[in-house]
């Protein structure tokens, strides 16, 4: 097997809001036995080696609520640790704690915000934070800490059943499939669930395969107290949202003899062919990466040592404490913006406005272009105007004839180099203008 080496960095959630909302079911029940499913997670060695390993959807250290009882206090509170605008609008990550007390809930949210700020220290997520929503979800748990730290005769019953030694591995930190979506579906929305488990041992794990109702991509764990395992989450939600392959091999996979694969950082194809079909990551060919080096074609990837090549050397999605490299960045980007828009309102598209209103217009990614259009015709010069009073359109004919005003923001990024692409960096919102 292949192993990679790592550094680290750290970052997770920060601002505030807050709402309750206790589920159907009380927060500690067991799920109904049954067939239970088995995922192929990943595994992260402190040196930063990845592989892979089996984990069961269900854990045997999910605590038991006795019937009757009244909900637990604060259990299933929702807070806002990032609010930029309405969850239609914006990318919403969903933290749960597992392992921590009634008594350690500023504890959970101290370590959820120290683990976002760690995620979105690292490009494409520091330059597009302004499209994202962090939810914390309290998730109480009747013991602190997790099964498995520090030794593996530890055993502590959660609420999310969290354990080391997951499929006999020290550092896979597994969870209860069922108790996360049941703490997942508290928030307004949920397009990534991330668990931060109260231990400072260093482990994770990512769920990229989970098919949830709720529609979110996978299921990231860290150690919320230890200050490498930000970067786990930064891999999985690689996976998750830019849907990248893992690039790293094992050496006795052999060579890859299947048909092309459909991410975008894996290809057979060697640079001469990807130019010549005008495929995958031509564009990028020969341009210095921010993981280092110059985008190319590199024999081994999606746990082939040959016959798949990537783009760099090495990057994140070979190695933990990497950057993504320029296919990675421009796949995360449109992840960004599947779940995201770069132009958002107060006031909701369709509206019929007179010239006494005042309008204005949300560009959550620094350096977007703003344009403006009435009945068709674009106003230079109210360009990148982000607030207008509506007299400044200055409309004529009749007082009941209505105008259709429409703005368009675009983002032009450079990180993004595929025509098809940047279709989706694109929006736009109109109203009804009336003298």
């Amino acid at each position: 097997m292949h192993r990679t080496a790592a550094r680290t960095t750290t970052a997770l959630l920060a601002a505030v809001l807050a709402g309750t909302a206790l589920g159907a079911a009380p927060a500690w029940s067991r799920p109904a036995e049954g067939p239970r499913a088995v995922h192929q997670v990943e595994v992260f060695a402190e040196d930063g080696g990845i592989s892979r390993a089996q984990a069961p959807a269900g854990s045997p250290y999910l605590a038991d609520r006795p019937q009757g009882l009244a909900p637990v206090r604060g259990d299933g509170e929702v807070t806002a640790l990032v609010h930029n605008g309405e969850p239609a609008a914006k990318l919403d990550v969903v933290v749960i704690g597992d392992g921590y007390t009634a008594q350690e809930q500023e504890k959970f949210r101290a370590d959820a915000t120290a683990k976002w700020r760690e995620l979105t220290a690292v490009e494409p997520y520091a330059a597009y934070r302004g499209l994202f929503n962090v939810w914390a979800v309290s998730a109480v748990s009747p013991e602190s800490g997790v099964t498995g730290d520090p030794d593996q005769a530890t055993v502590r019953h959660t609420a999310l059943g969290s354990y080391f030694w997951c499929d006999g591995v020290e550092r896979l930190l597994c969870v209860d499939e069922k108790a996360v979506e049941s703490y997942a579906a508290k928030a307004p929305q949920a397009d990534l669930v991330l668990v931060v488990a109260n231990t400072t041992k260093y482990g994770g794990a990512g769920y990229n395969d989970v098919k949830s109702p709720l529609g979110y991509e996978g299921i990231a764990t860290v150690a919320g107290g230890n200050a490498k395992s930000g970067q786990i989450a930064v891999h999985e939600i690689g996976h998750s949202l830019g849907k990248l392959a893992d690039e790293y091999a094992y050496d006795d996979q052999g060579t890859y003899q299947g048909d092309e694969p459909a991410e975008a950082n894996i290809s057979t194809l060697t640079a001469d062919r990807m130019r010549q079909q005008g495929t995958k990551w031509s564009r990028w060919l020969g341009q210095t990466s921010p993981d280092g080096g110059t985008v190319g074609t590199y024999e081994g990837g999606g746990y082939y040592p040959a016959g798949l090549y990537r783009p760099t050397e090495n990057s994140i999605m070979r190695s933990l404490g990497r950057e993504f490299n320029l296919p990675g960045r421009e796949a995360m980007i449109a992840g960004f913006y599947r779940h995201a828009t770069p132009l958002t309102s107060p006031t909701p598209a369709g509206s019929r406005l007179t010239a006494a209103d005042r309008l204005s217009v949300g560009l959550p990614v620094s350096g977007t272009r703003l344009r403006w259009y009435l009945d068709g015709r674009e106003l230079p010069r109210l360009g990148g105007r982000t607030a207008l009073d509506l007299a400044e359109l200055k409309l004529t004919g009749p007082r009941s004839r209505p105008h259709l005003l429409t703005a368009v923001a675009t983002d032009p990024t450079p990180a993004v180099a595929d025509p098809a692409l940047r279709a989706r960096l694109t929006a736009s919102l109109s109203w009804t203008v009336t003298r």
